[in-house]
């Protein structure tokens, strides 16, 4: 079974969003594995909260993402 665990800043996207994007990525892996993968693909999103993320040592917050 193809899984795919994406982790994405919390409330950064929509019902809509989301659904693009799993529909996308579930599309990548049926492409890669044939037809007969698609109904087996598992698409996780993890939704991190604020403080939750760092890069290179520093904490990013919701303003260095752009989300303030």
């Amino acid at each position: 079974m193809p899984y795919a665990n994406l982790k994405v800043p919390a409330d950064t996207l929509t019902p809509e969003s989301k659904k693009r994007l799993i529909d996308a990525v579930t599309d990548a892996y049926a492409d890669v594995y044939g037809e007969r993968a698609r109904a087996t693909t598992l698409v996780l999103l993890e939704e991190v909260p604020e403080g939750g993320w760092g890069l290179g040592g520093n904490i990013l917050t919701a303003e260095m993402l752009g989300r303030s």
